[in-house]
């Protein structure tokens, strides 16, 4: 298809790279003591009753910082005149605004105007995943708000789950980060769940010929099958990490190492020689490194083209521009 293979490349060039300029740790401490803690109580009491929303929220984050940098425009709801990044196909399935929504209004009422909706995503990502056990990591502030948000790029530009290994690694080093990166941050998959269509093609129709992806595992290929009924069924959700999807942990690996991973992507990880190594240190090693190694990608990625200074805005609810 030459058409979005041509709107990716045209986007890559307006997608600002990394600006870490003007985040620092500690940013409210004067403006808006106890910030930070306000989003931590926040997303604890929304994790404590539903864990399965840190995968989203962290899904989230990502999404946010692939397009136009971590300047919360996948929080932006379209309007009549513009249909916004939240409304493209690969945001469709995002949850958790409720939480940002919630801190938002926290701090508004303590501190108005004062804290950015970028900087909440970003807190709340990492506090998602601290609260499930997962690592924890530091998060510099400073990050403002964008007015810009659109579907097309977000349709165009973040990681498709059928994507190869070439792709993802042009579309992560077009925002900046590096094969290690990409590999690393895909362990995020350890958590969650994924929509049978996200991925049935691979187990039913793979080359239009009603075959499977021969790089699939046969007797995981049966098990999902036997969830995912058909090609066409848009409803059954499937474990991301089958046994551990509620755990952050290093199982990710393992599972890539055996070909039992849901997408395509995933799967793309061995056709190179450095993420290939790193799944399998990680495989062997029952995930040794990954906690820190995930910790330091996040605040890597949490870094790709920040607003800040006078740029942007800190508006005033996170799903609307001022």
């Amino acid at each position: 298809m030459a058409f979005p293979r041509l709107i990716f490349f045209l986007m890559l060039a307006i997608i600002p790279i990394c600006n870490a300029q003007g985040l620092k740790l500690g940013y409210y401490e004067k403006t808006c003591p106890g910030a930070e803690a306000i989003v931590e109580k926040t997303t604890s009491h929304y994790i404590s009753r539903a864990p399965t929303l840190a995968a989203p929220l962290l899904r989230m984050h990502f999404h946010d910082c692939f397009i136009r940098g971590c300047d919360g425009s996948v929080l932006l709801n379209s309007t009549k005149n513009n249909l916004a990044e939240i409304d493209a196909i690969p945001n469709q399935s995002l949850r958790g605004f409720q939480v940002i929504e919630a801190a938002k209004s926290e701090l508004e009422q303590k501190c108005p105007g004062v804290v950015s909706c970028a900087d909440i995503l970003a807190l709340v990502a990492r506090d998602a995943i601290s609260l499930i056990k997962g690592p924890y990591w530091n998060v510099p502030l400073g990050r403002r708000d964008g007015k810009v948000s659109i579907m097309l790029e977000a349709l165009f530009n973040l990681p498709p789950p059928f994507a190869n290994i070439s792709t993802l690694k042009a579309q992560f080093a077009s925002v900046g980060l590096n094969a290690k990166d990409l590999v690393v941050l895909s362990g995020g998959h350890t958590i969650g769940n994924s929509h049978c269509s996200s991925f049935t093609s691979r187990i039913y129709n793979f080359t239009g010929k009603g075959d499977t992806d021969p790089t699939m595992d046969a007797n995981y290929v049966a098990r999902l099958k036997n969830k995912c009924t058909s090609i066409n069924d848009v409803k059954t959700i499937v474990e991301m990490d089958p046994g551990s999807f509620k755990i952050f942990d290093g199982s990710y690996y393992s599972l890539v190492a055996k070909r039992r991973v849901l997408f395509q992507s995933d799967t793309a990880l061995l056709d190179d020689n450095e993420t290939k190594a790193y799944v399998k240190l990680q495989a062997t090693s029952h995930g040794l490194t990954f906690f820190k190694d995930f910790a330091e990608s996040m605040k890597k990625m949490g870094r790709i083209g920040v607003l800040t200074g006078k740029a942007g805005e800190i508006r005033k609810r996170c799903s609307f521009i001022n």
